[in-house]
């Protein structure tokens, strides 16, 4: 090493050298970094991206057999029993089940608690293909409601709105097996 020369800072320490114009370049650095990203924002496809929809979009009723259906929770609703807009008249027809000869096994379904925005007693299953009035058997509780197609492939299990949910005495959060009959 004896021919070559090492040239060293004023104050002898190449350290610490280095880390004061790291220093200064990160510095400089954060302070266009903010004005970068506020011009991105203003790009045509940043536009809108932070936006808040103005009102959800409200949801069309479902089809239903029941000439004046119960309305629907209002937004405020936070409770089982403001989600649950059933009448006590409802209720009360849909626990007078009479059993006729004329009804037909559908077979049984493993429900899950169904949209609780969705009023009325009903329970959306692949076991029907059209709406119509029918009744299902839970740990011997029975109570007649309104069926509707899910769509679904046979099998994959079926939907219960909440005020069925509370007839039949099942736990919300359950996933009830139910004897499911049409009429």
């Amino acid at each position: 090493m004896a021919g070559r020369v090492r040239a060293q800072p004023p104050n002898g320490n190449l350290h610490a050298q280095i880390s004061r114009h790291t220093i200064t370049s990160m510095r400089k650095l954060f302070l266009i970094l903010p004005f970068v990203a506020l011009a991105a924002c203003t790009s045509p496809s940043m536009q809108g991206i932070f936006d808040t929809p103005n009102a959800p979009a409200e949801a069309a009723p479902a089809p239903t057999l029941d000439p004046t259906p119960p309305p629907p929770p209002p937004p405020s609703a936070r409770t089982v029993d403001q989600f649950d807009t059933t009448t006590a008249e409802d209720r009360q027809e849909a626990l007078v089940v009479q059993v006729s000869a004329s009804e037909q096994n559908l077979g049984t379904t493993i429900a899950s608690l169904g949209p609780p925005t969705e009023p009325g007693i009903w329970l959306k299953t692949p076991l029907v293909t059209e709406l119509k009035q029918g009744r299902v058997e839970y740990q011997g509780q029975s109570i007649n409601l309104e069926l509707r197609p899910s769509g679904g492939a046979a099998g994959s299990g079926s939907q219960i709105s909440l005020a069925a949910m509370r007839l039949i005495g099942a736990p919300l959060t359950s996933l009830p097996e139910l004897a499911v009959f049409a009429k």
